[in-house]
């Protein structure tokens, strides 16, 4: 009676493991990315802004070191006041630089607005079309493997990233990639 009680213990609990047994999968998230042809003519856009931003503040900087230059030149000759409105213009001149340059880089500045303009509407694409699928085919988790999360080994069967695409309507080439 007691082996009988037991092995139907044992049973149920290999039953119960097995029934709320967990389907993981994992993507990469910059390799789907990069297969979406509008997120490389947002990273494109947004590489011509930053680029385009960086060379008006470098140039406003230039103004400013020009600035210091001929007041270094001239300083021993000028007036006190003078001197004094001089060096009130070129600190305002470089505060002005460094707002600019937060501004446009800085955590909540523009390239940072730009990029959640451009580039947030396709991430959202691709985690809907991840949780679609991960929906339809009973994944209890993905993982992402390119984030901060390591994953030392990663059995390719549950590499699900073809499958998203192909639910974002993206076909891949796999021969032209390697």
């Amino acid at each position: 009676m007691m082996k009988k009680q037991l092995l139907f213990t044992g049973l149920l609990t290999l039953i119960m493991f097995f029934g709320f047994a967990q389907k993981y999968a994992y993507i990469n998230s910059e390799y789907i990315l990069s297969q979406i042809p509008e997120y490389k003519e947002a990273q494109a856009e947004l590489d011509r802004v930053a680029v385009q931003w960086q060379k008006e503040i470098e140039a406003k900087f230039s103004t400013i070191d020009s600035m210091y230059k001929r007041y270094q030149v001239e300083s021993i000759t000028l007036p006190d006041q003078i001197k004094r409105s001089r060096e009130e213009a070129i600190i305002a001149q470089e505060k002005a630089a460094k707002d600019l340059q937060k501004k446009r880089f800085g955590q909540d500045g523009d390239l940072f607005k730009k990029r959640e303009e451009l580039v947030k509407p396709i991430q959202d694409r691709v985690i809907n079309a991840v949780n679609d699928y991960a929906k339809e085919k009973g994944y209890a988790f993905v993982f992402d493997t390119a984030g901060d999360l390591t994953i030392i080994y990663a059995d390719p069967k549950w590499d699900i990233n073809e499958q998203v695409l192909s639910k974002m309507g993206i076909s891949v080439n796999r021969d032209m990639d390697e």
